[in-house]
């Protein structure tokens, strides 16, 4: 406490707690944070604060925290549908990917998990050969276990700027299969024929084996994105970040018809978030149904 910049009694205005709850919904680059974050962040604060009570540190016998009103910040969480690319844009993004000489070719199977596999990156990054099922024929099937994620050194145990994560939202030893049609088992096949893999069987990897930088596949992703894609397309908000492929994987398999359950769980999804991101392009799904069966309707009430 004797090296805090704030004195403790401060603690005990409420004008100071509410700046404090302003800064937790805030990023570091100022921008407004996500709520998950601003909610995680206010409870470590909580915390904080009921252990100074515990300890008698203010002169009141009350957590300040609970009695100011405050209501994490509102964000934008649904998939725009004119960020999502069709299968026909998402082939020539690989495509422009894959010609881009070495780099390009060794991240066109990575941008695959995205879309096919509706990997997120840091699963991607982390997948190893013997999550891989893929058979010479038919559909295969990824077992995804883990990801990486930049987390800074200040903030790992080893004092590497990457570290492993288990799955989104599961517990640690959870997995997550995900089936893989043929030309996606076909492509990582090959991909592996052709690169091999790091020696912990990681399939993407950087020259010496390192980890994929966000950097790295993102600038081989900007520049496919304006080799492929039309002026207009390139100047909206089409595919503009890699996260975008995992949407478009997702969005196809609704709009195809896939049950929202199934597609749920291949994405890592509870049922209520999958409807919550994805409810304009569940919408358009509803609406293309709705005239289907219009149309039968139709057909089956003309007189003979």
């Amino acid at each position: 406490m004797r090296h805090s910049l704030m004195s403790v009694s401060a603690w005990e205005d409420p004008a100071t707690v509410r700046l404090a709850l302003d800064a937790v919904a805030l990023r570091l680059d100022g921008k407004t944070a996500s709520p998950r974050t601003a909610k995680r962040k206010r409870a470590c604060l909580s915390n904080v604060l009921g252990l100074a009570v515990e300890e008698k540190y203010f002169t009141l016998p009350v957590n300040l925290l609970t009695a100011v009103k405050w209501t994490a910040p509102k964000s934008v969480e649904e998939v725009d549908p004119e960020s999502v690319a069709n299968p026909r844009q998402v082939r020539a993004l690989l495509a422009g990917a894959r010609e881009q000489g070495p780099r390009g070719r060794h991240l066109e199977a990575f941008f695959g998990c995205l879309y096919y596999a509706a990997m997120r990156p840091a699963e991607a990054a982390g997948l190893r050969a013997d999550q891989c099922h893929l058979p010479e024929t038919g559909w295969g099937m990824l077992t995804l276990r883990q990801g990486i994620v930049r987390a800074g050194r200040s903030w790992t145990d080893d004092g590497a700027a990457h570290g492993t994560r288990h799955l989104k939202a599961r517990t640690e030893k959870d997995s997550r299969p995900v089936p893989i049609p043929p030309h996606f088992v076909r492509m990582l096949r090959q991909h592996i024929a052709t690169h091999g893999t790091a020696p912990d069987g990681r399939l993407f990897r950087t020259n010496r084996n390192g980890l994929l930088q966000e950097t790295g596949y993102g600038e081989v992703r900007a520049k496919a994105r304006r080799d492929v894609l039309s002026e207009a397309e390139t100047a909206s908000l089409l595919a503009r970040r890699p996260y975008d492929l995992r949407h478009a994987g997702v969005s196809f398999w609704l709009s195809s018809g896939v049950d929202a359950m199934e597609c749920a769980r291949r994405a890592g999804h509870s049922i209520a978030v999958l409807h919550k991101v994805y409810a304009k392009v569940l919408d358009q799904t509803q609406e293309r149904a709705n005239s289907r069966i219009d149309a039968a309707l139709r057909e089956w009430n003309e007189p003979e």
